[in-house]
């Protein structure tokens, strides 16, 4: 069969993307990805230690990343763009900005990571007071308070689950009744769930209509930065980051509202 007038599968643009070794959402990243770019997913080596502090360094090291982008480059990307929340806040502002220049510097692209594209996010949106939501132990909560609060955001209430592992097998419901204890009334201009292991994609719209602010989270935010680095929009209806009519009056498909409450 001649197949010939068809022309071949359609030019794609790349997003590298450079994951923990124990990620799991690459169908989540994929939903905020319009049909003419393709993601290049690759993990960090695997290490024996939990989600924590020593985690977040082990898998955010510059050689790590470094070997990861220039894996990378052979499928030539436009942008790389780093999904973990812990491995780039763990070191504040200034130990985000290394790990970019050393991406950077590993593949000549230009570079994103998803604690970078969080503060970019605040800033396009006009956030200055933030509520927070994290899977995490205290200390890497800690942390995540410390890095947001050095960018002269102040957080107005924050709820953690304490988890060790199996992030991503967290419900919905779960993070939605996270997101209510963390929310005080008329105190935050936005709320960030954070944990690119968070699923987090169908919630958004949910919570966005419900607290009648945007809510932003960690693979949401990593997608819209990286794809901003392409000239070109992430899809997400009834997210307010990335639906303008959504940040005047969020709106909620009536399909999205069952069983979570």
């Amino acid at each position: 069969m001649d197949v010939s007038f068809l022309g071949g599968p359609r030019p794609q643009r790349g997003v590298g993307v450079v994951a923990p070794f124990d990620f799991a959402l690459d169908r989540e990243l994929w939903r905020w990805v319009p049909d003419e770019v393709s993601l290049h997913l690759t993990r960090t080596p695997f290490v024996p230690v939990e989600v924590s502090l020593d985690l977040a360094r082990l898998v955010s090291e510059h050689e790590t990343l470094g070997e990861a982008v220039r894996a990378l480059t052979a499928v030539a990307p436009e942008v790389v763009a780093y999904a973990c929340t812990s491995g780039s806040f763990v070191g504040g502002i200034a130990g985000e900005r290394a790990m970019c220049e050393a991406m950077t510097r590993a593949g000549a692209l230009p570079a994103v990571t998803t604690s970078g594209a969080l503060l970019e996010a605040l800033t396009e949106l006009g956030v200055r007071r933030v509520a927070l939501v994290t899977p995490y132990t205290v200390s890497v909560t800690r942390a995540l308070r410390e890095y947001v609060a050095e960018a002269g955001v102040r957080i107005t209430g924050c709820a953690y689950m304490g988890l060790t592992r199996h992030i991503w097998q967290v419900p919905y419901r779960d993070v939605v009744g996270m997101a209510r204890q963390a929310i005080s009334p008329g105190a935050a201009d936005a709320l960030f769930i954070s944990c690119t292991n968070l699923p987090t994609y169908d919630v958004i719209p949910q919570l966005e209509a419900e607290l009648r602010m945007p809510v932003l989270s960690a693979n949401q935010v990593t997608m819209w930065a990286a794809l901003r680095r392409l000239g070109t929009r992430a899809v997400g209806p009834y997210q307010a980051l990335l639906d303008a009519a959504a940040r005047e009056r969020p709106v909620l498909p009536e399909e999205t509202q069952e069983g979570w409450t």
